[in-house]
């Protein structure tokens, strides 16, 4: 377990000008601008808040004692995740913890600009530190073929955590779950929040779909592939009341906002159901 108060908090240096034009320069992709429309932010259950924007999850987990945050979005969400933040009546710079699913532009192109907003600490798994100190895809990503396109603001100080450890922000304890296969180093996270005497398990579901550019095969890395099936298997057995996955869509969190109800035990199964399909489908396809 890695306490955020025996860590302490490690303020981030002042950005150069090169940074700041790189935190504030969009990223321009297909799906980009929809991706990063304007979402309001809600409440999904006790202290455990979305302030993402419509293509992309970003959730606060709060406490009295500081917040922690996953996920940043493009480039450009990193103010729409901050205005989300303020609307709910948070401050940015009590944010203690940054952290990741997967180190790829859509979901780490706002971690860069949030760290300095904030000067919380990041934490991450090796792969994906490794990844993040670089701005862009390693080579035995399933898309670092795309080279260049993959490339986003890169941050500077990181924590390596290991599959299982838990960050810290006052009452609140949020565990590392590894699920690497979308990308090497993929996490998905997990805690508990309460409303009155009730409290849920929540994950925050990593992408768990076999992107890749168009010369990579699963096929040919044994190793790797099997570490992805071993990921669905785990999301399959997570304690799981409500799911967030890094895409909204992916867990129809939206849906689930309108009707009021985030409850949903079956989430996490089903998720990896799909994952299990899609990969299926993937390697089918490879034959």
């Amino acid at each position: 377990m890695i306490a955020g108060a025996m860590l302490g908090l490690v303020l981030a240096a002042p950005a150069t000008a090169a940074q700041q034009a790189a935190d504030q320069h969009p990223k321009q992709c297909e799906y980009c601008a929809d991706w990063n429309a304007a979402h309001a932010p809600f409440k999904i259950y006790g202290n455990t808040y979305y302030v993402g924007v419509d293509g992309l999850s970003s959730v606060l987990i709060t406490s009295k004692q500081g917040h922690i945050l996953i996920d940043g979005g493009l480039p450009q969400s990193a103010a729409v995740i901050a205005g989300n933040i303020k609307a709910l009546g948070f401050d940015i710079s009590d944010v203690k913890w940054l952290l990741n699913s997967h180190a790829h532009y859509d979901h780490a192109g706002g971690l860069a600009a949030l760290q300095r907003l904030s000067g919380a600490r990041v934490a991450a798994s090796a792969e994906s530190r490794a990844a993040l100190l670089k701005g862009g895809a390693l080579p035995d990503d399933p898309q670092a073929g795309y080279g260049d396109a993959t490339a986003f603001p890169a941050l500077m100080r990181i924590k390596t955590i290991q599959d299982g450890d838990s960050l810290i922000a006052g009452d609140t304890v949020v565990t590392a779950v590894f699920t690497p296969g979308h990308t090497p180093g993929g996490t998905s996270w997990s805690w508990s929040s309460c409303e009155a005497k009730k409290c849920v398990n929540i994950v925050f579901g990593d992408s768990l779909n076999p992107v890749s550019h168009d010369d990579y095969r699963f096929t040919a890395h044994p190793e790797y592939l099997q570490a992805f099936k071993r990921s669905i298997a785990t999301m399959r057995g997570l304690k799981c009341d409500i799911l967030i996955a890094a895409h909204p869509g992916f867990s129809n969190l939206f849906e689930r906002a309108d009707t009021g109800n985030f409850i949903d035990s079956d989430g996490c199964r089903n998720y990896a159901d799909d994952a299990e399909a899609w990969l299926a489908k993937r390697l089918a396809e490879e034959d």
